[in-house]
């Protein structure tokens, strides 16, 4: 089940070739992820998509189309490159053409010009975006990004730089989607020693199935019979953030209750 039960719902594209082929590991989507669970936001999908316009294009669509969808935010593509082709791809995807942005165009060549540097085709493309988007600056680097709503559906569209991504989202995007969802998402935990995975499983079975819009789950350090040592975390959701303390609260209890009169050490609970 997702962190979030009946929350809005997001689709993560994650686009390029390198990471298909194992060049670049894919924190982006791990760090978007995190950041869209703890505004309420439930992330249903994390897909990899090469750069290849059709590809690109139908996973768009798939997204829009999902009825529990809400926002799509895509990560790499926006750049100066022959494979850069993720905003055409967003363009084709919601019938919409791609047109320069002159507010883009100008904060692009002061960039450049900041460098000593004179515009080209291949740097001017950086300022096409989908008709109706929302230019977002990027503070760190070149390529901006796009925010664009379709019928009702969010797009995103962010570099796959790490730094310049974070930065847009951070800066132009948390304000815009924190009012999407009316849910407060906390998560709490702590550590157990000496007891196997195996042996706690009934309690966190038990756990979900009582608390309402939680998710609990645990996750070995050690060696299940040679020394077990378990991180057990639960996510929570609730209308304000004391209804989301007291499930995640009474969660962990649950489990601690369950499992004290097995041989282990339990540490203090934690909750951010």
């Amino acid at each position: 089940m997702v962190a979030v039960k009946g929350s809005l719902g997001a689709w993560i594209l994650s686009i390029g070739n390198e990471l298909l082929i194992g060049r670049v590991v894919n924190t982006n989507a791990s760090w978007i992820a995190r950041k869209l669970t703890f505004l309420g936001i439930g992330v249903r999908r994390i897909i990899v998509v090469p750069d290849t316009i059709d590809d690109i294009v139908n996973e768009i669509k798939r997204g829009l189309q999902d009825s529990r969808i809400k926002i799509i935010i895509t990560t790499g593509g926006l750049g100066p490159t022959y494979d850069d082709i993720t905003l055409e791809a967003v363009s084709k995807a919601t019938n919409r053409k791609l047109v320069l942005y002159e507010s883009a165009l100008e904060e692009i060549r002061k960039k450049y010009e900041q460098a000593n540097m004179e515009m080209t085709k291949e740097r001017e493309k950086m300022a096409c975006l989908p008709q109706g988007s929302i230019p977002l600056p990027n503070p760190v680097g070149i390529a901006p990004g796009s925010w664009l709503d379709a019928n009702g559906k969010i797009v995103v569209s962010l570099p796959g730089v790490p730094r310049e991504m974070e930065a847009i989202f951070e800066g132009y995007v948390m304000e815009r989607i924190k009012g999407t969802s009316s849910m407060v998402v906390v998560e709490c935990g702590f550590k157990v020693v000496g007891i196997p995975e195996s042996s706690i499983a009934p309690a966190l079975e038990e756990a979900d199935k009582k608390f309402a819009g939680i998710y609990i789950k645990s996750h070995p350090k050690g060696h299940e019979t040679k020394g077990p040592i378990l991180e057990i975390k639960v996510l929570a959701s609730g209308s304000n953030r004391e209804e989301a303390l007291n499930k995640a609260k009474g969660a962990l209890n649950l489990v601690r209750e369950r499992t004290k009169d097995l041989e282990g050490k339990a540490s203090e609970e934690y909750c951010d």
